[in-house]
């Protein structure tokens, strides 16, 4: 291999950052299980009740899966914090269309988190806080450091909010009219279609953004490295 060749040192560095910021994305968006787990209760709901017609028995089954998903989960020692917001979200599903009679209801808390999710994604970036950058900020070991510190990871995250917000914005403007206009079974088979194709653009182009963005601010090493200076200058 010639000098030509071989990569370059800024190659390396880039190669390392964008491969963090892959595992640091799946480790906060749950990767193919965490789809998995967001999908299935919904896609059983709707599939059960568009046979029977049976509110109860549809909403029995996709608790059942839920809590099955948690179980695997602890069985596996794997994070569990999906599967956990998954049950929680079938649950009030379940709780309000049982209240209501309504199986449209069924899905009515999770289009209310969505819509919710959306405001908080954009009014955060406005704010100059996007809710991004505090969710990844602990995973990639520098927590706020990118508010004053690192400007262009900020815009990044800034980006990155705006583009959550409105990708979850435009969700919520097809499910909320089809809540009101559509049957169960209508609106239930366009939530799930919905769940996939939106989540993988808003990660896809949050990954384009942090790619591009200057490198993390490791706060953690940073402290460790201090505090053996201070040991070094007590032994001294």
């Amino acid at each position: 291999m010639t000098s030509l060749d071989k990569p370059t040192t800024e190659e390396t560095s880039a190669d390392d950052a964008r491969a963090v910021t892959e595992a640091a994305l799946f480790e906060a968006f749950g990767g193919v299980r965490g789809m998995v787990e967001t999908v299935l209760p919904g896609l059983l709901f709707v599939s059960i009740y568009t046979v029977n017609k049976d509110l109860h028995m549809s909403a029995i089954a996709a608790l059942a899966v839920s809590l099955v998903l948690v179980v695997v989960r602890l069985v596996m020692k794997d994070t569990a914090k999906h599967a956990f917001s998954g049950v929680f979200g079938v649950a009030f599903g379940v709780v309000f269309a049982m209240m209501t009679g309504n199986a449209k209801d069924f899905y009515l808390p999770g289009m209310l988190y969505t819509l919710g999710l959306a405001l908080a994604y954009i009014i955060t970036a406005m704010a100059g806080v996007p809710l991004i950058g505090l969710m990844l900020g602990p995973i990639f070991k520098e927590n706020l450091s990118w508010r004053t510190r690192n400007p262009g990871r900020k815009k990044a995250y800034t980006k990155a909010s705006w583009a959550w917000g409105l990708i979850l914005l435009g969700k919520s403007a097809i499910l909320f009219p089809l809540y009101w206009w559509a049957d169960t079974t209508q609106l239930g088979w366009v939530l799930v279609a919905l769940k996939i194709p939106p989540f993988l653009l808003a990660v896809y182009l949050t990954w384009v953004f942090l790619a591009k963005a200057p490198p993390p601010i490791d706060v953690f090493a940073e402290m460790e490295a201090r505090e053996k200076e201070e040991a070094q200058r007590r032994e001294g």
